[in-house]
């Protein structure tokens, strides 16, 4: 059995405007009809009127032997007078006059109770044939005239159907400019119906086919776009909080690791610190010289689990977000200053030139422990690790924005596998030496955090002549 496919809204619309419209013409076709035919019918009836009114002046008696003195010349003309009783007691076209009663006949009616009437058309039983009647009433008797129902008496009777095409016309221009009306509100309905769908069933909306330009079409349009920025919204706050979840996760993994890492590098210092202590505590008969050995290797190994600690400690402030950690108006040069004063005589120890090249203020809203952080640990790496001759610290660029630095040595470098990995906790190039030097694995990290919690950010690359370069930006506000 074949499925029945419903109407489209367009269709629908249009064909209840059609049955409206022709409906109204139709109803105004036929009121318009019987009231012109009525209007023409009393316009003859009113000409009968003006002869049996002439007719009653002639006779106004029930006298059977009157006769008229003339009638007018008009083909088929017949005249009756009927008495109040509704007897015929004269009629010009009969030679014997009509028994039955005519009070009940509809123009004898109409004349007994209004003083005149008519009759459009009726089949006269006497003659056969069918005539218009008029009647009218006098003092003792009524007067009827009638003509013959003829062709010519039809048409004169029959309504002017001019007003009829014109109505025609009319209405079916109306309906072809319905048509496209209704269509174009069918095309709006039909695509909002589309876009209905889609929205139930959840689908991504980033365009629709453009509505007409109208007050129709710009709600459409309002509704489509407000959809679409519901959508984005919805997805902007699902990316951001699979992002959130993502830095959630990353966070808990990080934690996990840093956890792990603090667990490896404490078993070295608190291994070795063990050995001796168990060394000088079984052997107390060792000479002051391997005593005083053993006590300093000790002293090593708290320092450096006091380094390792305090890194952790700050890591680990930085990596909660950094709320604890106050902000305030300093000078990025004088900061520099101070740790080069501070690194100076390490630096001359080894025979480094530390220069620093920094001559302007520097102002930065942030903290000056963390910033001076950053520079003790990459002065610490290229004098640890490097075998430099010189570090130089110098300003690349300042605007009212950003502040962009830069730290070279010309040292050894590192090979180029190892520098995406630099910034990575415990990550070590040379694990042995760099336990050897006392480092806790966690100085760049550190570097990396802290410029990253003052909104900037920190790149590193090997000289063309050899060292590394680090280049550092920071945000003024």
């Amino acid at each position: 059995m074949a499925s029945w496919n419903k109407p489209t809204y367009h269709r629908r619309l249009f064909l209840w405007l059609l049955v409206y419209s022709w409906t109204m013409v139709l109803c105004f076709a036929a009121f318009q009809y019987h009231r012109e035919r009525r209007f023409k019918a009393e316009e003859l009836n009113s000409r009968l009127q003006i002869l049996n009114k002439s007719l009653l002046a002639e006779t106004d008696h029930a006298d059977t032997a009157f006769r008229f003195d003339s009638l007018p010349a008009i083909e088929g003309l017949r005249v009756s007078v009927i008495d109040l009783q509704g007897r015929v007691i004269y009629d010009n076209s009969l030679d014997s006059l009509p028994a039955e009663n005519h009070l009940e006949r509809e123009e004898i009616a109409g004349a007994l109770a209004k003083g005149s009437g008519y009759t459009i058309r009726r089949h006269s039983e006497s003659t056969g044939e069918t005539y218009f009647y008029s009647a009218c009433k006098g003092n003792e008797c009524i007067v009827r005239t009638a003509v013959p129902y003829s062709v010519s008496l039809r048409i004169l009777l029959q309504a002017d159907y001019g007003f009829l095409w014109f109505m025609i016309g009319v209405t079916s221009v109306m309906s072809l400019l319905g048509y496209f009306a209704t269509r174009r509100v069918g095309l709006h309905v039909s695509r909002l119906n589309r876009f209905a769908e889609k929205a139930e069933r959840g689908e991504r909306i980033f365009d629709t086919d453009p509505f007409p330009h109208d007050e129709l079409g710009d709600i459409s349009n309002h509704i489509v776009r407000l959809y679409a920025q519901l959508q984005e919204a919805i997805a902007d706050r699902d990316r951001q909080h699979r992002l959130a979840l993502h830095e959630e996760q990353e966070k808990i993994r990080i934690k996990k690791q840093l956890t792990n890492n603090i667990n490896h590098e404490l078993k070295t210092p608190v291994a070795a610190m063990q050995v001796c202590l168990e060394t000088l505590m079984t052997h107390k008969e060792l000479a002051p010289e391997k005593r005083d050995e053993f006590i300093a290797r000790c002293y090593a190994n708290s320092e450096r689990l006091k380094n390792l600690l305090a890194d952790v400690s700050l890591i680990t402030r930085m990596d909660d977000g950094g709320d604890a950690i106050a902000k305030n108006e300093i000078d990025l040069q004088e900061v520099i200053a101070d740790v080069c004063d501070e690194y100076a005589l390490a630096a001359r120890n080894k025979n480094v030139a530390l220069v620093d090249a920094v001559s302007e203020p520097l102002p930065v809203l942030g903290n000056a422990t963390l910033l001076a952080s950053v520079f003790r640990n990459l002065l610490d790496n290229a004098l640890a690790y490097s075998g430099c001759r010189r570090i130089e610290i110098r300003l690349l660029a300042s605007d009212e924005n950003i502040i962009s630095l830069s730290v070279a040595d010309d040292g050894c470098g590192v090979a180029e596998e190892h520098l995406p990995r630099l910034f990575e906790r415990f990550y070590r190039v040379d694990k042995g030496r760099s336990r050897q030097a006392g480092g806790t694995g966690l100085g760049l990290s550190i570097v990396k955090n802290a410029v990253l919690w003052h909104g900037g950010n920190i790149t590193v690359e090997n000289r063309s002549g050899g060292g590394l370069l680090f280049h550092l930006t920071f945000i003024k506000k």
